[in-house]
């Protein structure tokens, strides 16, 4: 390379020139994707109004049913690829179905890739369907970490404890952070630490596999969690406790302490959470931070213990199960139409 041209490459305004032609290249190359997955939906949902159309257009027509789905895919994939697969033909059908209002389906084509629209429309259930949506948009996940969610049966499990208002706020909007009861889940799912059962890992053991799956960890606790540290060291007169894990919630703008537990929670495990709340409280809060919280996860809990032990104390201190593998969601679906029942009876 000549002295001229190592002097051009090396100067801050040939660096400066780079790094922008690069930014306009990266944000333009990303809006044209952007641009192909608008009108690819659209388009998708365009073809399931025709099939849809079609099929209302008389009794003779409705009766094709199967054979004019896979009619369809033959016929369009020998005119345009593969991209008219049966299922993919399906899904675009389903796709008008489920959304049939134009603005809506376009607002969500320019959210969402198709990818992640297939994803929801295999939910049948509009209430499910609505959370996953919401939640999809509000926490950016990729079509994996709702794939995830739903597999873990997110839904179900924040559902459960909730009432038919407050179910019908989840399906409608997502999970909304405003205080610290909106973090909990019950049970949380770990089911991608891959432990196999039957299970032999000590607390230690749990704690560094979760460390070393930080990023599913932090999906499956939900968004606004950042990662401070493990084993954080909590120091009172010259007496030294750690912490599992702290974490720091930038919604709520708080630390957030989580102790594990492999057996049941005992009253001094309780106890001792409540002394790291008022350390954290009076030694680590900065101005502007709020309360800490405390979350204790054990793989089972005695709910009256849990009640006695927490008698007048901080109402910022949980105790929630973990499970390591994925939960029984009919179990799930059972509790939860039940609970819908019952709240119907009442009014």
């Amino acid at each position: 390379m000549s002295t001229d041209m190592q002097n051009l490459t090396a100067s801050p305004d040939y660096r400066n020139l780079l790094d922008r032609i690069s930014d306009t290249y990266t944000q333009g190359r990303t809006r044209a994707v952007r641009a192909v997955n608008l009108h690819l939906t659209e388009t998708y949902w365009q073809v399931g109004r025709h099939i849809v159309e079609f099929e209302q257009g008389g009794k003779d027509k409705a009766e094709y049913g199967k054979a004019l789905i896979s009619n369809l895919s033959r016929d369009l994939c020998l005119r345009h690829g593969r991209g008219f697969s049966r299922s993919n033909v399906v899904y675009m059908r389903l796709f008008y179905q489920c959304f049939p209002d134009a603005q809506k389906s376009q607002t969500l084509s320019d959210q969402l890739s198709w990818s992640h629209i297939v994803e929801l429309l295999k939910i049948g259930d509009p209430l499910e369907r609505g959370f996953y949506q919401q939640q999809t948009i509000r926490e950016r996940w990729s079509v994996r970490e709702l794939m995830r969610q739903k597999d873990s049966s997110l839904f179900l499990r924040l559902a459960a404890s909730k009432d038919k208002a407050g179910i019908l706020q989840l399906a409608a909007q997502g999970q909304l952070i405003e205080q610290p009861a909106d973090l909990l889940r019950e049970p949380y799912v770990f089911e991608f630490l891959k432990i196999p059962e039957p299970y032999q890992v000590s607390e230690t053991q749990l704690e560094t596999v979760l460390c070393d799956h930080l990023q599913p960890f932090l999906l499956e606790l939900g968004k606004g969690f950042t990662f401070v540290g493990r084993q954080y060291r909590v120091t009172i007169n010259n007496s030294h406790y750690k912490v599992d894990l702290v974490f720091y919630h930038r919604i709520l703008r708080c630390f957030v302490l989580i102790d594990l537990k492999l057996g049941d929670v005992q009253h001094h495990d309780i106890g001792q959470m409540n002394l790291y709340l008022g350390y954290f409280a009076n030694e680590e809060n900065v101005e502007g931070d709020n309360p800490p919280i405390g979350i204790i996860l054990s793989r089972n809990k005695d709910e009256l213990l849990v009640e006695y032990a927490t008698y007048g104390m901080n109402s910022q201190l949980f105790v929630q199960k973990y499970q390591l593998y994925l939960p029984d969601r009919e179990a799930l679906r059972r509790e939860l139409e039940l609970s819908l029942r019952e709240a119907e009876a009442d009014e």
